[in-house]
């Protein structure tokens, strides 16, 4: 058990007073075996006029805040307190029926999954396809599903060179692949595409990794916003794949909200009325640390 406080910062400056349009906010942890949520803290400049809660279409919890006055700056301020356990399900606990690829769904659980089989991005040329049968072995007609699986996800974070990029949005799989660089929302969608190339349910991820070596550093964060993706395995359910890492599991992963494609896991997103040329330009902080959960502050801040 690991005790992980989390605090994001998002300062967003413009050069005069705009006003705001609906923000929302996914930074609340999805509640699992594997993690709790222990407390969890929001503070908004200015005051919002009001802020209420949603589940959506997947079940994740979303805030949506709404403002009445214009100002200069927009400041968000998340903290939450989360009491986490390892698990890696795919060694031993796969269906017998699954442990071999290929394999077929039940098809009672076929139905739901159906969407997060199907491909999402264009590929004429099946280029993304024909890279992710590359890892089956020549002339089998069977492959362990964990290794299949293992391999592609550390193939991404051996071969491919992480990058920061600015713009917003995520590349396609077909670029990823063309470029070998990305960044880590760039990787899980490729990952996502190569396992639905290969007849099997992806999903993407979206929340927070901890980085042991920035722990308790004010200036670096001692982690970041992070992506990594699911794979449906009978048996197993949905295992955590984080390419960027080549983690296999959930160690020092904080899961906040799942998806079918990245564009439904934006952890923060909204609008101002105002000219592009007002925009001032933002800011980002996340420290991920772990901490003794007695000791940590209590804010007086949004609790949920």
């Amino acid at each position: 058990m690991t005790l992980f406080a989390v605090r994001h910062l998002t300062s967003y400056r413009y050069k005069r007073d705009v006003l705001f349009g609906e923000h929302r906010l996914m930074f609340r942890p999805r509640d699992s075996f594997d993690q709790t949520l222990l407390s969890s803290e929001l503070i908004v400049r200015p005051t919002p006029s009001s802020i209420r809660w949603i589940h959506d279409v997947f079940g994740n919890c979303v805030a949506l805040v709404d403002f009445a006055k214009p100002a200069r700056e927009l400041y968000f301020e998340t903290t939450i307190h989360v009491d986490h356990s390892a698990h890696v399900p795919i060694h031993l606990e796969i269906d017998e029926a699954a442990l071999t690829y290929p394999f077929q769904y039940d098809p009672d659980e076929a139905v739901d999954l159906e969407p997060t089989m199907k491909r999402h991005y264009p590929d004429p040329d099946d280029k993304v396809g024909r890279w992710a049968r590359h890892f089956l072995r020549p002339g089998d007609q069977e492959i362990e599903t964990g290794r299949l699986l293992m391999t592609l996800c550390y193939a991404i974070q051996e071969s491919f060179t992480y990058a920061r990029r600015h713009e917003h949005g995520t590349q396609s799989p077909v670029e990823t692949l063309k470029l070998r660089r990305g960044t880590c929302r760039d990787f899980a969608l490729l990952m996502m595409e190569a396992v639905r190339a290969l007849g099997m349910a992806a999903r993407f991820v979206t929340g927070y990794v901890y980085v042991k070596d920035r722990d308790g550093s004010t200036t670096l964060g001692g982690g970041s916003t992070h992506a990594w993706c699911q794979v449906y395995l009978p048996g197993a359910g949905w295992v955590e794949f984080d390419p960027t890492n080549g983690i296999v599991g959930n160690q020092d992963l904080i899961r906040v909200g799942v998806a079918r494609d990245p564009r439904q896991a934006v952890p923060l997103s909204g609008s101002f009325d105002g000219k592009a040329a007002d925009f001032a330009g933002m800011s980002v902080q996340v420290n991920v640390t772990t901490e003794d959960f007695i000791s940590l502050r209590q804010g007086s801040a949004e609790s949920l």
